[in-house]
């Protein structure tokens, strides 16, 4: 596969070296660069040529001195945030510029990107799309630029962990987010088999963050899969531009009332160094390690209540804590795969109680400590004057929790990434490798299980509990009280947390990866596993080229490819083509099979033209996607832009999006506590039929809850099942195909008062099919559905086999919202700007074949008031946070999250003496804790010093 890529490279790379030499004369351009006000010289100022990639920064002195071969007359850019920019044009040899800058708010003159892939006014911006720069950066009141995302109009952040955070935008938010794509410098910062970016774990450091631009809302027109839901395009610093050595140091404290963990301290530290080389050749280095003590996930919302077939229903004393049923977010163990029927005597009726084994709690299976290690560099070469070739690494080491289907404890889980890149005014090429290892991470579900089994087989934990609970209740013993006792009773000699002999059984079942053992010798070395070790290759090359010398329209074209490749562990992920038996064993090399992999490719083309004297813009997009497992997609978009009295900017846009399936849910094969979670493609369900013979979960509680009750009333097992044979539904799953959005979206921006009010909004309309999610079913084992044998298979658990498979939903799921941001200069340089976001779904009149998630709060706020120089080099910023209550569903927990606000805030003193600044900051002020959603983190207050030194050793 390497040398398939290398071949790549150098097919998508040689040809181009030379399309744009230049045949000019060498020509000098000097000049300085001061304050306006104070007549300072300003160092770090950037200079270039309009249109090319050419330019330079000021020194100490703010001296600057650039060496091009171009053509007279070109234009000279001189720029630096927080101040006007100033062109002029040169248009002779020997020219010296004497600059003056002069401070302004730049309210609506950012330049953005990502909406359209070419630079733009972020006011005529086709689509919705929010940009935080260098100076945003700097004055937020989160204590790391990644954080800031969370006050941005339109996005929702889930904190999964303390070292990952989970963007995402209008709707169905859940803490594994495949339908939002993330970029870093133009790489895709997914990692494969896990199927979502890992925040910021391999991403840009603190240092070296220029701005971040969100489009909040389907982007599969320009960027193809994953981008359904919207994305966030991350920008580092050029080394041309922003040279020298910065240090960067955090120290923070978090658990201050020690309720979850005692006070514990937090560290980040980042260094960065660039340097340049006769603005010819640069270079950069980046470092960064972050340690701390994770945030601990400790609801106990027991999610079996009284009112289901699941639970007691029949017995109120039952209730609450009392519940043998129970099922409790943050407790692993305690679900439906460990729950059964016991049946006693009790008050002379042979009754049927649903028990589960009591579980682990979460913060028992965890490490408290997290850290993430980056480390990144680049080398940069200008070919000429329009053209720079770079190559660049990145490496970083993560801790952290992660939730899917259960979650997960990331340990040690390290990716890498390769690219190469040719850029230039109107061309880009670029080619990457990005390689994951989740490293000795480990799921908390089997865990939890094996730690169980470990001490006793379901069987005869169940039967000391039933012996237990007939004597109590023979006693006179109340029910609640009976059931502690026969608790107790069948808990007695297990694994403890806190003890020596549940360390070393938790070490062992962490360190085994095969989850397909379910039983163990009660008393000796587990059998189970917990281990999630995977690991994947991610190929890409991609490019685009603005052809935007068409006289009749700006016309972009570009393309990507990408290829997955999966090496097989036997557990996660499987060689599909071994038979189903030894998909889990590994050979006599130790390989668990060939590779398994999985592919897309796809190209686009863009054109807009101006009409109405330059009024109004209109852009057409179209993209063609491939998947070999699917047929072609089409992905259309239509953008119109009308500006009203050179101030008022309207927009309208159409556009149609589809998603590929991710990785897990198209190929997973993983087993976890006797329920293997499958992917949805045709040739995984081959030779198992869980699409076609299968009965659904739900209806399989209505028929147990049914069975059970004629049983009391004196009919026999079997009988009762066939009775009630008409309960049971068939799944008839359809084979897995892409999901697929329409949106619909209208939007205002305007500048006015001056440049003092800022106004944006935006409404949108999405309309999913094919929706995909996961789905419970039971295959049984002898005989096909509808057959006497399957009903009675219903009975004992021992005769299904369970999946949790990946597929289409059959409805329809219509979203809407609508967001509204204002900025307000109202006194010198106080500043007050805020957004609301309203997101709703659609109901369906009939029932759907598993949640679908939409979990994004109705009502979502920020409010900030802020001034960057409140006194000389003295700024602050405060901001209000509100989130609207909202009902969680996921296939790992369901209940209500409550609605809370927070208070964020910092001062920043700037030292220019020094070069440096120190922030004061805290996140959760007052402490108010708070979870964002169902079996997440509590997260309390975060406070931190930060001290930042720039441009050190500078030219």
């Amino acid at each position: 596969m390497k040398s398939k890529l290398l071949l790549l490279l150098h097919f998508l790379f040689l040809p181009l070296l030379g399309l744009y030499a230049q045949e000019t004369n060498f020509v000098e351009i000097n000049g300085r660069v001061t304050e306006q006000g104070t007549k300072d010289p300003m160092p770090g100022v950037s200079v270039y040529v309009r249109g090319t990639v050419t330019g330079t920064t000021t020194n100490a002195s703010g001296d600057f001195n650039l060496k091009t071969k171009l053509k007279f007359p070109f234009n000279l850019v001189i720029s630096m945030v927080g101040y006007q920019p100033q062109e002029f044009e040169i248009t002779q040899p020997g020219s010296r510029l004497d600059i003056a800058l002069v401070t302004q708010t730049l309210l609506g003159k950012e330049v953005v990107v990502t909406a359209s892939r070419v630079e733009e006014s972020i006011l005529k911006s086709p689509v919705a799309i929010e940009k935080l720069d260098i100076r945003a950066i700097k004055e937020t009141a989160a204590p790391s630029f990644y954080e800031a995302l969370e006050n941005v109009k339109g996005v929702q952040m889930l904190t999964s962990s303390l070292t990952f955070k989970v963007p995402n935008t209008r709707g169905f938010n859940v803490p594994n987010n495949f339908r939002f794509m993330q970029l870093v410098d133009g790489v895709d910062m997914q990692a494969a088999t896990l199927g979502v970016p890992l925040g910021n774990a391999i991403g840009a450091t603190e240092l070296d963050i220029e701005s971040v631009e969100i489009t909040p809302g389907a982007a599969s027109a320009l960027y193809g899969m994953n981008a359904i839901n919207g994305m966030a395009n991350l920008t580092t610093k050029s080394p041309f531009l922003y040279q020298g050595l910065s240090v960067y140091q955090k120290v923070g404290v978090n658990h201050v009332d020690g309720i979850d963990r005692d006070p514990s301290i937090l560290t980040e530290t980042a260094v960065r160094y660039a340097k340049a080389f006769n603005d010819k050749f640069a270079f950069k280095v980046n470092f960064s390690t972050l340690k701390g003590t994770d945030w601990v996930a400790n609801g106990l919302v027991d999610q079996n209540p009284q009112n289901l077939a699941t639970a007691n229903p029949k017995f109120p004393e039952l209730s609450g804590e009392n519940n043998p049923a129970l099922d409790q977010w943050s407790r692993y163990g305690d679900d439906r795969q460990a729950r059964q029927a016991i049946s006693i005597n009790y008050q002379g009726v042979n009754q049927t109680f649903n028990v589960a084994r009591t579980g682990y709690l979460e913060k028992d299976l965890i490490y408290p400590s997290v850290r993430n290690l980056k480390i990144d560099g680049s080398l940069f070469y200008r070919l000429n004057e329009k053209l720079e070739l770079s190559y660049g690494y990145r490496y970083g080491v993560m801790d952290g929790i992660f939730q899917r289907g259960n979650r997960i404890q990331l340990k040690d889980v390290k990716v890498q990434n390769h690219k190469l890149e040719l850029k230039g005014t109107d061309l880009l090429v670029r080619a990457y490798v990005l390689k994951e290892n989740t490293g000795k991470s480990y799921n908390l579900n089997p865990l939890a299980y094996s730690l169980d089994l470990s001490h006793a087989t379901n069987a005869q934990w169940g039967g000391v509990f039933k012996n237990t609970l007939q004597t109590q209740v023979d006693n006179g013993v109340d029910l609640a009280t009976a059931m502690k006792a026969a608790r107790a009773a069948a808990d007695a000699g297990r694994a403890e947390p806190g003890t020596p002999e549940f360390d070393a059984l938790k070490n062992t079942i962490i360190n085994s990866n095969n989850w397909d053992i379910a039983s163990v010798v009660p008393g000796g070395a587990p059998n189970g596993g917990a281990a999630l070790w995977q690991y994947s290759n991610t190929y890409h090359a991609d490019f685009q080229y603005n052809l935007s010398k068409f006289k009749w329209a700006n016309v972009l074209v570009g393309a990507d490819y990408r290829r997955y490749e999966v090496i097989p562990d036997g557990n996660t992920f499987v060689d599909l083509s071994r038979p189903l038996e030894t998909r889990t064993v590994a050979g006599a090399n130790g390989s668990f099979g060939e590779n398994q992999y999985y592919t897309k490719y796809g190209g686009f083309v863009q054109a807009s033209k101006l009409f109405l004297k330059d009024r109004l813009k209109f852009t057409v997009s179209a993209r063609l996607d491939n998947n070999p497992e699917f047929s072609p997609k089409f992905n259309p978009r239509i953008a119109a832009v009308y500006t009203a009295a050179e101030k008022h900017n309207f927009r309208a846009s159409f556009q149609n999006g589809y998603r590929f399936p991710a990785l897990f849910e198209a190929l997973s094969f993983l087993n976890n506590a006797s329920v293997r979670r499958v992917g949805g493609l045709a040739r995984v369900n081959e030779g198992i039929g869980f699409l076609e013979n299968s009965y659904t979960l739900a209806s399989y509680d209505k028929f147990t809850a049914a069975v059970n009750a004629d049983v009391s009333a004196g009919l026999t097992r079997n009988d009762a099942a066939l009775k009630n044979r008409g309960v049971l539904q068939v799944a008839n799953l359809p084979v897995m195909k892409p999901e697929s959005i329409n949106s619909f979206e209208v939007g205002y921006k305007s500048v006015l008062f001056d440049n003092t009010l800022t106004i944006d909004f935006d409404a949108y309309h999405n309309s999913y099919k094919g929706f995909l999610g996961q789905v419970e079913v039971a295959v049984p084992s002898s005989g096909p559905v509808g057959s006497d044998a399957a009903v009675l298979d219903m009975l004992t658990r021992s005769k299904q086999n369970r999946y949790r498979v990946y597929t289409n939903a059959k409805n329809i799921y219509n979203s809407y919202g609508s967001s509204l941001g204002l900025t307000y200069i109202f006194y010198k340089k106080f500043t007050l700007s805020g957004n609301a976001n309203y997101n709703a779904l659609s109901k369906n009149p009939t029932p759907d074949i598993f949640l679908t998630s939409f979990n994004t709060p109705k009502w979502v706020t920020n409010v900030s008031i802020s001034n960057r120089e409140v006194f000389k080099n003295i700024g602050f910023n405060v901001v209000w946070r509100f989130q609207d209550e909202v009902y969680w569903e996921s296939t790992l927990a369901n209940g209500l999250v409550p609605a809370f606000s927070t208070i964020d805030a910092q001062v920043t003193a700037k030292l220019p003496t020094w070069k440096s600044s120190v922030k004061l900051g805290a996140t959760n002020l007052f402490n108010k804790r708070y979870y964002q959603f169902a079996a997440g983190p509590t997260i309390g207050g975060l406070y931190y010093v930060a001290l930042t030194i720039d441009g050190l050793l500078a030219k």
